[in-house]
């Protein structure tokens, strides 16, 4: 499977296919690596074209989903080995989100290539901050090999706040960032926001010929539940959704692609979840939901929109229980006024002006740390 990624009428070239500007940098180093299913040039994936080039690779750590990304969101995931290539691999998931010094030893670079979605609430940015935290910490030097973002041309939503810090949002950051993760950790580094204010050793490999006003397609799905640019293009506004007793299609083929819960005479449109790879037991698992298609939605159009959460918030009955997980529904939004002020019963356009001085405050600090404007 081809793994360029178009931008409009010219083609992004992602940083782990300039070969040429790393290599120098590794070949005599003992390299570690932090990549999962969507690390491929072309055909290949960065482990195996890296070996062929006689790079010493120590150790490969995993995200969330795994080395080969079918794991299901928030599923354990143990330490192993990769078969093909002998390589131990450790998971930076569950209890061991960071690597340590153990996982560290015998390593002098940490390469990191994972392709992202830009938005604060996507755990692999989690997993950056803490990797650039392991390596400050440890003294190994961070080489990011940078890719688009699908979702890099706009920044809206809330900025998180403080106390709703945890793996779906580790920094003071709006839930739609407008960021590559080169950029993100770039920002991470510059503001200080690692613990203590440590400084992690960087250097990121930019994306040639992009822009983040391009539209990125991407080839290779970023994770189970996210299997198309449709879906990545949604999943802004669907995913707030997790901490609700709204369905968004988990346990379907349209994940992230349709919302409906089991209230009949919802939307036009009805779907039931089942158990499917990536998704074992999905929300609201046999039930009929009822709700909305939003497969041929323009999503560039829509951005980061509350109005399905509202319209199904309003016809299930604007009460608490909607909420079927509030602090987790907290953390996805980085704040409580979100869901405060929907039960107040204030209007999107009241909600979505409290979050404006935050946001403009935000997209100063952004503007300093820009690779692709």
């Amino acid at each position: 499977m081809s793994h360029e990624l178009v931008a409009q009428s010219t083609k992004a070239i992602p940083g782990d296919q300039q070969i040429a500007d790393y290599l120098p940098m590794i070949f005599d180093k003992r390299v570690g690596l932090v990549v999962n299913h969507t690390s491929v040039l072309g055909k290949t994936h960065l482990a195996d074209t890296l070996l062929s080039l006689k790079v010493p690779i120590k150790k490969i750590f995993a995200p969330e989903h795994g080395f080969r990304g079918t794991a299901d969101a928030g599923a354990h995931i143990d330490n192993g080995k990769d078969e093909k290539t002998g390589l131990p691999i450790i998971s930076l998931y569950g209890s061991h989100k960071k690597p340590t010094k153990a996982d560290l030893e015998g390593i002098d670079v940490l390469i990191f290539d994972i392709q992202d979605v830009g938005t604060r609430f996507y755990t692999y940015s989690s997993t950056l901050h803490y990797v650039m935290e392991a390596c400050a910490e440890n003294s190994v030097k961070l080489i990011i090999l940078d890719r688009p973002n699908p979702n890099g041309h706009y920044v809206d939503g809330p900025v998180l706040e403080k106390e709703f810090a945890s793996f779906v949002g580790l920094n003071p950051i709006p839930v739609v960032h407008g960021c590559s993760l080169g950029e993100l950790a770039k920002m991470i580094n510059g503001e200080a926001w690692l613990d203590r204010g440590i400084q992690c050793d960087l250097t990121v490999i930019p994306v040639k010929k992009y822009k983040h006003a391009d539209k990125v397609h991407i080839r290779v799905a970023p994770s189970p539940n996210l299997p198309n640019d449709q879906a990545i293009g949604l999943y802004p506004s669907l995913c707030l959704f997790e901490g609700t007793n709204v369905s968004i299609g988990r346990g379907t083929t349209t994940q992230f692609q349709v919302a409906g819960t089991n209230v009949e005479g919802l939307g036009d449109y009805t779907f039931t979840p089942k158990p499917l790879p990536g998704a074992m037991d999905p929300p609201l698992k046999g039930k009929l939901c009822y709700g909305f298609d939003l497969t041929k939605t323009d999503t560039r159009a829509l951005g980061f929109s509350l109005k399905y959460l509202f319209y199904f918030f309003e016809k299930t009955g604007k009460k608490e229980s909607f909420f079927t997980s509030p602090a987790f529904f907290d953390k996805l939004a980085g704040t409580n006024e979100l869901r405060k002020m929907m039960l107040e019963g204030k209007s999107e356009k009241e909600i979505r002006a409290s979050w404006q001085e935050g946001l403009k405050e935000y997209k100063k600090i952004r503007e300093k740390y820009l690779i692709y404007r």
